[in-house]
């Protein structure tokens, strides 16, 4: 009978110190839960840490805002500690990933390359700097930017004059300025009630945020081929928060991150944008301009100062040769 008890005991005291040492780690994520980032980067994190650690580390999503409002702010969410993973978009503090952007510019990354490639590919040597007292899990690009606009419809350069045009970033604004656009800076989370309220014109941006913030709902005249980039994004674990996992923790997350959890990411982006475009035109209120060859030369020319001018502002000629493998 003793020797039950102290099995008993003993079976008892294992179980709270395995309660004692799991992890779980609290991941911002300033859209509802529906956007794609749920499913292909946090989901997917929680699955892989989970199976890997039998249990030991999670991953559990905060949606909404939950963690703090303000999508601008997630990198210093996760530097202060009010979350230990958050995922945002460099564009929103532009000065801090002066090199990180120069993948969002036309051209920078050829369309039938995958952006999370060139990312990484520059990541170690040129990039890593931006990302200070953090562990980078993905780093992705959307799919190419096009024109979403309400009540304009974009063939030419000359129909954004005088337009306002809301914007990412920097690389995006200096894109909309060469095309005569007046760029308007905000998260993409304040866009829908801009847009209703004629507050901006339209929006340079990828098709995916017609599902994802429900801008369908509020343009009616889509342009697509103009060569406006694309947008980059980040997910990035608290470096201190990484440095106290255990060695079979640490070791999960560097096996569940990095390229294969960019991919996902990206992947899911593209897939989201896809099915958002198909709906976009079989919806007859709508205006879907696809550019002849000779239009998107228009576009092209009237951008083609951007990049070397951007480049050069960030000496970052070397990190666009290392993103296009170079």
């Amino acid at each position: 009978m003793k020797f039950n008890k102290l099995i008993l005991a003993a079976s008892a005291a294992m179980a709270i110190s395995g309660q004692v040492s799991a992890e779980e780690l609290k991941f911002a994520n300033f859209t509802p839960p529906f956007h794609t980032i749920n499913a292909s980067v946090i989901e997917r994190l929680n699955n892989d840490l989970s199976a890997a650690t039998n249990g030991s580390l999670t991953v559990r999503g905060y949606h909404g805002g939950e963690l703090g409002a303000g999508p601008v702010e997630q990198y210093v969410r996760v530097l202060q500690g009010a979350a230990d993973l958050a995922w945002g978009l460099p564009g929103y503090t532009s000065s801090q990933f002066g090199k990180t952007m120069i993948a969002e510019l036309p051209g920078a990354i050829p369309e039938d390359m995958p952006g999370y490639e060139a990312l990484w590919r520059a990541y170690d040597k040129h990039l890593s700097k931006e990302f200070p007292g953090t562990k980078p899990l993905a780093l992705w690009t959307s799919e190419p930017n096009i024109f979403i606009m309400r009540n304009k419809i974009i063939r030419t350069p000359a129909d954004l004059a005088g337009l306002k045009v809301r914007v990412a970033g920097a690389t995006a604004a200096e894109v909309a300025t060469a095309l005569g656009a007046t760029p308007v800076q905000m998260p993409i989370s304040q866009v829908y009630n801009a847009m209703q309220t004629g507050l901006i014109d339209g929006v340079i941006t990828g098709a995916s945020t017609l599902r994802d913030f429900k801008l369908d709902e509020v343009a009616d005249a889509l342009t697509l081929g103009a060569p406006l980039g694309r947008l980059t994004f980040y997910t990035v674990l608290n470096g201190g928060v990484y440095a106290d996992l255990n060695a079979k923790q640490k070791a999960a997350v560097d096996a569940a991150s990095g390229a294969g959890l960019s991919k996902s990411a990206e992947d899911a982006w593209m897939k989201t944008a896809t099915a958002a475009l198909e709906v976009a035109r079989g919806d007859s209120a709508n205006s879907v301009v696809e550019l002849t060859a000779e239009e998107k030369a228009a576009f092209t020319k009237a951008v083609s100062g951007v990049v070397q001018s951007y480049v050069k502002s960030v000496g970052g000629a070397s990190t666009l040769a290392a993103m296009q493998g170079k």
